[in-house]
């Protein structure tokens, strides 16, 4: 196996995003891509956070980007139509998501770090993270395709591929993926600690990604679970070459944040997912205590130990100037 330090110091961006002493250099922001044109539809449960076609996406990110926000996570939403049990969209060179990569890429160049969503659940007809026979997803088949989205995404030119499923050994297997298509240089950022979490709902609301049946409990870390089977699955995920690992959600488990830190030498993200997000903007009264409740919730997960922070909140922070 490969490992290459110098991926993650590829770019500057990439650099400020991971090395930087501000604050404002260490968030990303999510964003949820659509077909059509002129889409630009708010998220139930989410304020401020819409579904966006990429011409409407471009022109955020770029008014983001003068705000000096430098990074995004990009998770492609499929219509219902398109979607089926092999999660054949997922890889589609010529889907929405890969024509959002590609044109970010083209008009912002280096300047911008580029994640992207490496999973099977927005493209499967029964939402699940990987593919199901006879009622159970399956493992090593499952890895199969993400095998092929994260190489679809790195060739359209995303900076980091970021696996999402919690499959079994599908961190090496990407990363052999992206070897052998010459994509030496893209990065992949592992959910490596990731929980069957009760914070997910309004997410999946907006990435229409809801499983049909049953749950992702045989796959993603059960919440009672201990500190080991987190240093377990970090380490391995470290082991198979993840150029950072993330912890997911972020705000019940600062402690495995600071454990997870504590333990790996590769950079620890985390995830301030849809629901902690929620439960912020609808306890918000005036601006002044709203703006210390997110920068509260941005300092403990940066005294937690990460060094990327992945948050709904990025744009807000960015735009009022709550942050240097």
């Amino acid at each position: 196996m490969n490992i290459r330090p110098r991926i993650n110091r590829w770019t500057a961006a990439r650099r400020h995003l991971l090395f930087s002493d501000r604050m404002i250099d260490s968030l990303v922001q999510p964003h949820f891509v659509v077909e059509g044109e002129g889409v630009d539809d708010p998220i139930q449960g989410m304020p401020g956070i819409h579904q966006q076609s990429v011409d409407v996406l471009l022109k955020t990110i770029e008014e983001d980007a003068a705000h000096g926000l430098r990074a995004v996570m990009l998770f492609g939403v499929v219509h219902a139509e398109a979607k089926d049990a092999e999660a054949s969209e997922a890889h589609n060179a010529g889907s929405h998501l890969h024509r959002a990569i590609t044109e970010i890429k083209a008009i912002h160049g280096d300047s911008i770090v580029v994640m992207t969503d490496v999973c099977l659940c927005t493209a499967t007809d029964h939402g699940h993270c990987g593919l199901v026979h006879e009622g159970e997803v399956v493992n090593d088949a499952s890895v199969d395709v993400l095998c092929k989205i994260a190489v679809s995404h790195a060739l359209a030119g995303a900076d980091y591929v970021c696996a999402s499923d919690m499959m079994d050994g599908r961190v090496s297997a990407i990363r052999s993926s992206l070897e052998a298509a010459g994509a030496t240089s893209t990065g992949l950022l592992s959910y490596s600690v990731k929980y069957a979490s009760s914070f997910y709902g309004p997410f999946r609301h907006a990435a229409q990604s809801s499983p049909e049946f049953g749950d992702r409990a045989t796959h993603q870390m059960d919440p009672r679970s201990g500190y080991e089977e987190a240093i377990l699955e970090a380490n391995l995920d470290e082991s198979e070459g993840a150029d950072i690992i993330m912890v997911k959600p972020g705000l019940p488990y600062l402690d495995v944040v600071r454990k997870i830190a504590d333990t790996v030498v590769r950079p620890v993200a985390v995830y301030n997912v849809s629901g902690e997000y929620a439960m912020v903007m609808n306890t918000r009264t005036d601006d002044d205590s709203h703006r210390a409740m997110v920068l509260e919730v941005l300092t403990a997960f940066k005294r937690a130990g990460a060094s990327v922070i992945v948050t709904y909140h990025a744009r807000e922070a960015a735009r009022k100037n709550w942050i240097a």
